[in-house]
């Protein structure tokens, strides 16, 4: 059966300059043809070749896709034990059903507060809860994500004590600290990695950075380590997982001065990775040197309420030398999906979820602890992960967790010898933990 199209006077929807078009558009700039218009640029890196297989119909190309993803295994229909800055909770539908609406599809800046009145109200509700989850005074209008979260509170560390180092502890998480280097390097700040047991600090240190649970997950002594930067005079940089501040002391009272933490977990999907929201909170004090904005609420001309942008610390707005930062997108919408989540299940919902996440992780490390060739690379305190130390590799045995249709935990060999990073949240059920142990018990048996 021939197409009913003619392909050779097909135009894409998508593609949609005729002939016609793109002549008037030349004669506009003045020039024959668009060889013309690209001969600034040598002949041999016009037009080079590029090894892509042949065109695909738009329904094809789906079906295409869609092949693609079925590789994938997913969590939902594989029971999954991977965290490690990412995490699956449950996501009221209220969350979907609010942030869904059409005025909220967007995660461009409210420039205009005339016509941004619900977005900027939205950003004001998301600024009080994480200042109240986090016990800090103020919080800004959201960041990019987690991680460079972390790396904007260093710089402002740096700015606020005028000094050139940063202490990380060596239990903060690999990928964080890499975002720090990248940040802080063309600026000549300098990382120190740094012993959890006794970090060493210099008069030259900014900020000590400290992540809580740490990297492996465990519960850390953060009040010693805010008494040791305030005694070498540098601020304290706290990195507080976001569902673990319902549960633990928040870093508001154990002398942190600037918070960073990843909002994902809190009705945001891991998605692959993004997009997130970072949370960003500090002491009132250093309210001028933090990047990004502030929505404040005030009374317009009739005394009605009204929202504004207070703070806005980009070069775009200010001038550049007194810029803090430049974080353009202040992805609102993300920052939404974390405000309805807070919002509906409130003080005691989010405090009932961390604690079921903090009791699932325990039964499920109690049964590791109990199988034969796997041990526990930590006995603390842990919140929602673990170190496990495995009887093979993690990747040979994760390779065969598949065939039980269970995703499993992190490969931290580097760290730990064989070492897995497991982690359980209240999403996971107790047939879900129950199968995972007998599968690595099984695997673990034949090894």
């Amino acid at each position: 059966m021939r197409p009913m199209t003619n392909q050779e006077n097909f135009h894409s929807p998508y593609s949609p300059n005729t002939d016609a078009d793109r002549r008037q558009m030349l004669d506009a700039i003045g020039v024959d043809s668009v060889e013309e218009l690209f001969a600034d640029i040598p002949e041999g890196h016009r037009n080079p070749p590029l090894d892509l297989p042949p065109p695909m119909s738009e329904f094809d190309l789906k079906r295409y896709f869609a092949a693609l993803a079925s590789m994938n295994k997913t969590p939902g229909e594989y029971a999954c034990f991977l965290g490690a800055g990412a995490y699956r909770h449950h996501i009221p539908a209220i969350v979907r059903q609010l942030t869904s609406r059409s005025e909220f599809m967007t995660a461009y800046t409210p420039y205009q507060p005339e016509i941004s009145q619900g977005t900027l109200q939205t950003e004001f509700e998301f600024q009080t809860l994480c200042a109240q989850l986090t016990g800090m005074d103020v919080a800004n209008a959201g960041m990019y994500d987690g991680s460079t979260s972390l790396a904007e509170a260093a710089l402002m560390a740096a700015r606020i004590t005028r000094r050139n180092r940063v202490a990380v502890l060596d239990s903060v998480s690999p990928a964080y600290i890499s975002v720090l280097r990248t940040y802080t390097e063309a600026q000549g700040i300098v990382i120190d990695v740094v012993s959890s047991d006794s970090p060493t600090l210099t008069e030259d240190t900014a900020c000590l950075v400290a992540q809580q649970p740490n990297f492996l997950g465990s519960i850390q002594d953060m009040r010693s380590f805010a008494d040791r930067a305030h005694a070498a005079g540098a601020l304290f940089v706290a990195y507080a997982d976001a569902l673990s501040m319902a549960l633990f002391t928040p870093p508001g009272e154990y002398g942190a001065d600037i918070v960073a933490s990843e909002g994902q977990a809190l009705g945001v999907p891991p998605t692959f990775g993004g997009p997130y929201v970072g949370m960003f909170a500090c002491k009132q004090d250093y309210i001028r040197q933090m990047p990004g904005r502030i929505v404040g609420k005030t009374l317009d001309t009739q005394g009605r309420t009204a929202y504004v942008l207070t703070l806005q610390t980009r070069e775009q707005h200010i001038r550049r030398e007194r810029a803090t930062s430049n974080i353009c997108t202040s992805v609102a919408l993300i920052a939404l999906m974390t405000t309805v989540y807070m919002a509906a299940n409130g003080r005691a919902g989010m405090r009932q979820t961390a604690e079921l996440t903090y009791q699932k992780s325990h039964y499920l490390a109690s049964l590791i602890a109990d199988i034969p060739g796997y041990a526990l690379a930590d006995g603390g305190v842990f919140f929602q992960e673990f170190a496990v130390q495995c009887p093979m590799p993690p990747s040979q045995l994760n390779s065969r967790l598949l065939d039980y249709k269970i995703i499993g935990g992190l490969d931290i060999s580097d760290r730990v010898a064989n070492g897995m990073l497991v982690c359980a949240t209240e999403v996971n059920t107790r047939e879900e933990i129950d199968a995972f142990a007998a599968a690595l018990a099984e695997i673990g048996a034949s090894a």
